[in-house]
């Protein structure tokens, strides 16, 4: 017990445990920037009109009034109507869902593999080579490409296409753990807790997690955005999303159709999804100025 004390000082010298001051000062460091803040505003739109998109939508989504197709965004219909009379307002809304869904779930599922496989490869030099071979592989191609070939495995649908991005972003998740977990293994305090006698599986879970915490949350937050986009670009190739589900990217598919009188049909899909994508990715920059120790707060 004593000796353990021991080592937990030397935790607290050598690395500041986040505590609620830390997280404090973070909060104000990201307030100070005006570009996290701009994206932090517009997410905070973005979900609040998606949680509450059954109560804002003006219309039925699925409800087909052929006499109103390809109305022009007017008073009644305020982003128009498609080639089926359907309200593309409401259907934005619902398609908001489908598309932070997606991204979310997808970076879940990539972060929860992706760290477990760095926490690994970073400490145990033995499976290293390993897990790195087989993330070199993945990183050869492309992520689209790369969720192309996934679906092209799994079928068609958006659960396989949810599936397909998680495994395209899994490498970076990979890359980063694993860099930071190879900084921090070197340590003083990982040294004295591993001459302690303290098991691997503890190290890793109460020293080395907690501290690789914060490049996490800041490649999080950029992937959800980059999720998002790539299932938007599967549902156009027609391989994730498929009509009639409003989802943004399977919009823009459809509407590709009508571009020359029904320009709104892709217009308004694509800006919500060049909005959001733009959204997350100033918070991820900000949180990464925020979190970095050699910024000054």
């Amino acid at each position: 017990m004593k000796g353990e004390n021991i080592m937990l000082v030397s935790v607290g010298i050598d690395k500041k445990i986040p505590s609620r001051s830390y997280w404090r000062l973070i909060w104000g460091s990201l307030l100070k920037n005006k570009g996290a803040v701009a994206g932090l505003i517009l997410l905070v739109l973005i979900i609040g009109m998606t949680v509450f998109a059954t109560v804002l939508a003006t219309h039925p989504v699925e409800t087909m009034t052929f006499e109103n197709r390809f109305e022009k965004p007017s008073s009644m219909h305020f982003l128009g109507t498609d080639e089926f009379g359907r309200d593309i307002f409401s259907r934005l809304l619902i398609g908001g869902q489908i598309s932070l869904m997606m991204g979310l779930l997808s970076v879940v599922i990539a972060g929860s593999i992706g760290t477990v496989l760095g926490l690994i490869a970073g400490y145990f030099r033995r499976l290293d080579l390993i897990i790195m071979q087989f993330v070199d592989i993945l990183l050869a191609f492309p992520a689209l490409l790369l969720a192309i070939a996934i679906i092209a495995v799994l079928g068609v649908g958006l659960p396989n296409a949810m599936i397909a991005v998680a495994i395209a972003l899994i490498p970076s998740y990979v890359r980063v753990v694993r860099g930071a977990v190879l900084s921090i293994k070197e340590k003083e305090y990982i040294e004295a807790a591993r001459a302690l006698g303290v098991r691997d599986a503890k190290i890793i879970s109460k020293h080395i997690f907690p501290n690789i915490l914060s490049p996490l949350i800041v490649l999080s937050t950029l992937q959800i955005g980059n999720s998002i986009l790539i299932a938007a670009e599967l549902s156009f190739l027609g391989l994730g999303a498929q009509p009639p589900s409003p989802e943004w990217g399977a919009m823009i598919f459809v509407g590709r159709s009508f571009l020359a009188n029904a320009w709104w049909m892709s217009l308004f899909p694509g800006l919500a999804i060049i909005i959001t994508v733009l959204a997350f990715n100033l918070l991820g920059d900000g949180l990464r100025d925020a979190l970095d120790p050699r910024v000054k707060k």
